[in-house]
């Protein structure tokens, strides 16, 4: 292969649930483009406070969401003389990519594409939009396995999240920066030409893989049975069935995006029909009391980031200890070169991934047994 890396990552964005990480696999089919699944390391800001790395940074990263191992990532190729976020991914994601574009696919950046951009002035988005209230119904299905969906007001921050996520869309769009957006409904539908229109942006050719599962590598992608479909070889629209959703929340949900159809002229959300009976449209004392209880969940979310980021690293595998799935195996310790794996990294062979985690949960062994996507590191 012949083909330039970009100048810039990419970086995939979506609401939990709503086909990042089908639309992952689809995109890491064409050799042109190697994306980290959920690599996150962009949000861990504190680690790199004031130009100053913790030495501990990389075993806080694989702690925290695991991404080291699961990309099997040699942490001994990485260089040493990183100071900061931008340094820091770029180094990492760059080599693992090779000559491919770079980035990541990530839920988690739905409401800081911005700050995203200004860290990497040269960055690329692709943002990928669903029915707000299909989202939600994944999201209680996937909380009958995952404890990480059941946990309190992710049905609140998948709606919030959507406006958040639109926001950050429009501020992308108003400064210029390079943004693509597609539907999954459409994208289930017809893959090829939703991976033919991607490609268009990024300005590379077409792979017809692109259009389909089959042989795609879903190595770094947590095993849990709630990405059955991925895992899968048949992109199925029709898979999740049954309502789940009460009346009450559906309600909500529609009212929100009647709110958000006059607020935007009907243009956005694009694929929402609501139902005839069901007109009203969320009242500004509902807003303003979801949105208190939306700010509290997140100032929650940020303080555990900051706890991993700056706790002890003992005492956070001690607690995840506590927190650890009955009957789970221990996960794999970062891979360093003979004696220099930490007494503390050695811990983690009697810790496990903590549902904590904002990316989705790790399955009890780490990573799959698949071969690695491109050259790892």
């Amino acid at each position: 292969m012949t083909y330039e890396s970009n100048s810039g990552p990419l970086f995939v964005v979506g609401i939990w649930r709503s086909g990042t990480s089908l639309l992952y696999a689809l995109l890491n089919q064409n050799p042109q483009i190697a994306l980290l699944y959920e690599g996150d390391l962009p949000l861990l800001r504190p680690l790199f406070k004031d130009g100053k790395p913790k030495r501990d940074w990389l075993e806080r990263w694989d702690f925290w969401n695991g991404a080291p191992r699961r990309h099997n990532i040699d942490v001994n190729a990485i260089p040493e003389n990183v100071t900061d976020i931008p340094s820091a991914t770029k180094a990492i994601y760059e080599k693992y990519a090779g000559l491919a574009i770079w980035g990541c696919k990530s839920p988690n950046y739905y409401d800081s594409m911005t700050k995203l951009a200004e860290t990497f002035p040269t960055a690329r988005f692709i943002v990928i939009w669903r029915d707000p209230r299909d989202i939600v119904r994944s999201i209680i299905r996937a909380g009958e396995k995952s404890s990480w969906f059941r946990k309190t007001g992710m049905p609140l921050r998948a709606i919030l999240g959507c406006r958040e996520l639109k926001k950050q869309c429009d501020l992308l769009q108003s400064r210029g920066i390079a943004l693509h957006q597609i539907q999954y409904e459409e994208m289930v539908k017809d893959p090829g030409a939703a991976m033919m229109g991607v490609c268009r942006f990024l300005g590379i050719a077409f792979d017809s893989r692109m259009a389909s599962l089959n042989n795609a590598d879903r190595s770094a992608i947590y095993s849990a049975e709630h990405h059955a479909m991925v895992k899968g070889d048949k992109i199925d629209p029709l898979r999740e069935n049954g309502e789940v959703l009460s009346h009450r929340l559906k309600r909500k949900i529609e009212r929100y995006i009647g709110f958000w159809h006059e607020e935007y002229g009907g243009n956005w959300p694009a694929i929402p029909v609501l139902d005839s009976e069901n007109s009203a449209t969320a009242s500004w004392l509902e807003r303003g009391l979801d949105r208190l209880r939306y700010r509290s969940l997140r100032v929650f979310d940020q303080s555990v980031l900051h706890l991993y980021c700056r706790a002890p690293l003992w005492l956070l595998i001690s607690y995840r200890r506590v927190k650890q799935y009955r009957g789970a195996s221990a996960p794999r310790p970062l891979v360093k070169a003979a004696g220099e794996i930490s007494k503390t990294t050695r811990s983690y062979q009697e810790a496990i991934p903590m549902r904590a985690t904002p990316a989705a949960e790790m399955s009890a062994t780490g990573t799959s047994n698949q071969s690695v996507h491109r050259g790892a590191l």
